[in-house]
C-alpha cells in the first residue's frame, strides 16, 4: 500500500501539470515560474540543512573504525580505515564518496536450518548505488548543454562517450538504460526482501517513484513525442539569464518533465536524499580516530549541572534490581524485602 500510494502521486502531479500546461494553457507557470521556485527551495533549504547540521555540537571522538588503530610502533597501522591524520581522513571520505567503500563492505544475514545465523557478502547493492549515481550525474552534466551557449568541451565530451554505441536515430544514450535499470533494482530489492519491505516508508519509494517518473517522460520525449529542442534551449537559457520567455510549440509532455523535475528539486533538501551534503558532516567520517593520542572532554560539562550518578541510581532503584536478579553494589537494608 505504501508503494501504490507514492505510485498514485506521482501520476497525481504528472496529471497536474498535463491538465496545466494543456488543458488550461499554463505554460509560463510550468515552464518558468514553479521552475525558478523549485531551484531557489532547493539552495535555500540545502544551504540551511547544511548550516544546521555544521552547527551541531560534535563533543566526542566517535568515527567508525574498521581497522587497526594507531598505537604502538611495531604495530602497522590502517591508515585509511582507521585514520589519524588528516590525509587519511581525505582519503577515506574520498573512497566514501566516490565508490561508496562502507556499502562496499555491506553483508547480508541469513538464517538457516531455523536458528544457523549467517553471513554473506552482499554486493548487488552497492553496484545498484554505484549504476544509479554516476549515470545520474551523466544525464544531469549531459542537460548542461540547454544551460550553456556555447556549449562547454566537456559536456560535449561527456555526451559523446554516453552515445559512443550508437544504435539508430536519434542516439541512444547508454546511462538512460543504466540508470532505469539501477532504479528498477532499488524498487524491486524494497519490495521483494521482507526486511527491506518492512522498515520501507512513503518516504521511501516516493522518490524512486518520481525519479522513474522523470526518466520514463524524458525517454519518451526523446524516442516518441518528438520536441524542439531549439526551443526548449531558449527556454532553458531564459531561465538562467532572467529573460523569460515560453516559445510556441514545445509541447505539454515537456511541462510534465519539467514539473516533475521541479518536484524533486523542491522535495530533495526535505526528504533522505539531503544525504548528498551530509555525508561530509558526518562525524562517523569526517573525524580522525586519535582517542588514544588526546583526552577528549566532554565541553558540556558544566559545573553547576547535578548529575545523576550511578550510585544515586542504585539507590533508587535497588529493590527492583535485586527483585529482577541484577547485581548491585549494597545489598538491601535489613527489613527493605
Amino acid at each position: 500500500m505504501k508503494a501504490l500510494y507514492s505510485l498514485f502521486l506521482v501520476f497525481a502531479l504528472a496529471a497536474l501539470a498535463l491538465v496545466g500546461a494543456g488543458a488550461m494553457g499554463m505554460e509560463k507557470a510550468f515552464g518558468l515560474y514553479i521552475p525558478f521556485l523549485a531551484v531557489a527551495v532547493f539552495v535555500v533549504g540545502f544551504c540551511m540543512r547544511v548550516v544546521d547540521w555544521g552547527r551541531s555540537a560534535v563533543p566526542f571522538c566517535i568515527p567508525t573504525t574498521c581497522g587497526q588503530q594507531e598505537s604502538l610502533p611495531w604495530i602497522k597501522q590502517s591508515t585509511i580505515e582507521n585514520p589519524s591524520t588528516t590525509g587519511g581522513v581525505v582519503m577515506r571520505m574520498l573512497l566514501e564518496v566516490l565508490l561508496f567503500r562502507s556499502l562496499f563492505r555491506n553483508t547480508k544475514v541469513d538464517l538457516h536450518e531455523g536458528t544457523k545465523v549467517t553471513y554473506s557478502s552482499s554486493k548487488w547493492l552497492w553496484l545498484g548505488a554505484l549504476a544509479f549515481h554516476y549515470s545520474f550525474l551523466t544525464i544531469v552534466l549531459r542537460h548542461m548543454r540547454f544551460f550553456t551557449e556555447p556549449v562547454p568541451g566537456i559536456i560535449a565530451g561527456i555526451e559523446a562517450m554516453d552515445s559512443m554505441l550508437q544504435i539508430g536515430a536519434p542516439t541512444l544514450y547508454l546511462t538512460d538504460i543504466v540508470f532505469v535499470a539501477a532504479v528498477t533494482y532499488l524498487f524491486v530489492r524494497r519490495v521483494v526482501v521482507p526486511q527491506i519491505r518492512y522498515i520501507s516508508l512513503v518516504q521511501d519509494y516516493f522518490p524512486l517513484f518520481l525519479i522513474l517518473g522523470i526518466a520514463f517522460s524524458g525517454i519518451f520525449m526523446r524516442y516518441f513525442a518528438k520536441v524542439d529542442i531549439i526551443s526548449v534551449k531558449q527556454l532553458a537559457m531564459g531561465l538562467v539569464t532572467f529573460s523569460w520567455v515560453v516559445p510556441e510549440g514545445i509541447g505539454v509532455m515537456f511541462y510534465i518533465h519539467m514539473f516533475l523535475v521541479s518536484v524533486l528539486l523542491a522535495y530533495f533538501p526535505l526528504s533522505k536524499l539531503m544525504h548528498m551534503g551530509g555525508v561530509f558532516l558526518s562525524p562517523t567520517r569526517n573525524m580522525n580516530c586519535a582517542s588514544r593520542k588526546f583526552r577528549h572532554i566532554n565541553p558540556w560539562k558544566f559545573e553547576n549541572v547535578h548529575y545523576h550518578t550511578y550510585e544515586e541510581y542504585e539507590d533508587e532503584f535497588r529493590e527492583k534490581m535485586v527483585e529482577k536478579d541484577l547485581p548491585v553494589d549494597k545489598p538491601l537494608a535489613e527489613g527493605a524485602e
